[in-house]
């Protein structure tokens, strides 16, 4: 028969737990309550693309921020929409699925969101 291999005693491991514990966890709040994207940075590169006048496809996005294409279809839906609440729309054209924000202004289903929080 083997002998089990004997385990450290709780006492030690459990003084120094506590001590971790004792600090705060919590991140500061942030200085605006709309998150905005740092300069240089693949989200602001989109943000820009799609405020220009032209707007921007699916494929000109790929290739600015060497994304697959259901990602930055994820990132429209789910960042661009959803979090920052932009007006994002989209229109069939001869060079393919063109998407601009609209106006800076905040989309309705953003406003649906905002109405139901409160």
């Amino acid at each position: 028969m083997t002998k089990p291999k004997s385990k450290p005693t709780a006492a030690t491991h459990s003084a120094s737990r506590k001590s971790n514990k004792s600090r705060s966890r919590k991140r500061p709040a942030p200085a605006s309550s709309k998150p905005v994207a740092r300069p240089g940075t693949k989200h602001e590169r989109i943000i820009a693309m799609l405020q220009t006048p032209a707007g921007a496809t699916i494929a000109s996005l790929v290739t600015a921020t060497k994304w697959q294409q259901h990602s930055v279809r994820g990132f429209l839906a789910g960042v661009v929409r959803k979090k920052l609440g932009l007006n994002l729309v989209s229109e069939q054209t001869d060079k393919g699925r063109v998407y601009r924000i609209k106006d800076g202004t905040t989309s309705s289903a953003a406003l649906d969101r905002a109405k139901q929080a409160a």
